[in-house]
């Protein structure tokens, strides 16, 4: 029998409760929260169109130190970023129709445990990818949507310890 991966269920009913937990991931993906992991690891967002993978994936970013534009990666594939020497690399799997294509890219040089890699739309590369730190799975909950939070490494199981979700 397969034990169940640890996960957490978060509310997210408007933008600002997504701006919340993106701060908080953003505090453990970069080795700020007093006991928690060192910098750097991998995030799935997986969720219908519209669910909030890129604004959940942009207010991490910003959360994070990223300042200026932070653009969307569906038509560049892979946007970068560098903040106090922490790199973060945004990509958009949704136009792979190889689950090949992300490695021919050279992406898989990116897989870095020191940098924050953001995935959305991962199963666009089948089985190939590494398992991530954190899959989160966004779906619509009446006018605003729900996380999934599962951890799917020692590191994922340390940030959902250090993560408290909202009281319903």
């Amino acid at each position: 029998m397969t034990t169940p991966l640890p996960s957490l269920e978060w509310p997210l009913p408007d933008e600002e409760a997504t701006v919340a937990l993106a701060q908080r991931l953003a505090e453990l993906a970069c080795g700020r929260a007093p006991g928690g992991p060192a910098a750097g690891g991998r995030i799935h967002l997986r969720g219908e169109l519209g669910a909030g993978k890129t604004s959940l994936a942009r207010a991490l970013l910003r959360a994070g130190g990223v300042t200026g534009r932070i653009k969307s990666p569906s038509y560049a594939l892979l946007e970068s970023y560098n903040v106090s020497n922490l790199y973060f690399y945004h990509l958009d799997f949704y136009r792979f129709s190889d689950a090949h294509e992300w490695r021919e890219a050279g992406f898989d040089e990116l897989l870095d445990d020191r940098a924050i890699v953001l995935i959305e739309w991962p199963e666009q590369a089948g089985t190939r990818l590494p398992p991530p730190d954190l899959d989160i799975r966004l779906e619509y909950a009446g006018t605003g949507r729900h996380a999934r939070l599962t951890a799917c490494s020692e590191k994922g199981q340390q940030w959902l310890t250090h993560l408290d979700p909202p009281r319903r």
